[in-house]
């Protein structure tokens, strides 16, 4: 195997590495924005968990954070919370953040 071969190599495991933490620090973010949400609507324990898991499956739904944004701030509407867009969005930059240190560290 060449040099530019194993440059190559190294470089597609970097960015698949890369794209995992991206994938799992996303996810984490959006577990703890849905324990975030589910206290705002007066959800704790097991309840708060599912909701938690509801709001990671909603970003499934398409690329980027719209549909999670979508989620939350629906069903904020419906339970009557007043939290703006941009709460939203800071509390998910802030936890984004967050997720990502608590996965380098192993936690």
């Amino acid at each position: 195997m060449s040099t530019f071969d194993q440059r190559k190599d190294a470089f597609e495991n970097k960015f698949a590495h890369d794209e995992e933490l991206r994938f799992k620090a996303t996810a984490r973010r959006n577990k703890l924005l849905g324990l975030w949400a589910a206290e705002k609507l007066g959800k704790s324990g097991a309840e708060a968990d599912a909701y938690a898991k509801e709001v990671v499956v909603a970003d499934f739904q398409e690329a980027g954070d719209e549909d999670v944004v979508r989620k939350v701030k629906g069903d904020f509407a419906a339970g009557d919370v007043a939290v703006t867009d941009t709460e939203i969005r800071t509390v998910m930059n802030e936890l984004l953040i967050r997720a990502a240190e608590e996965i380098q560290a192993g936690r």
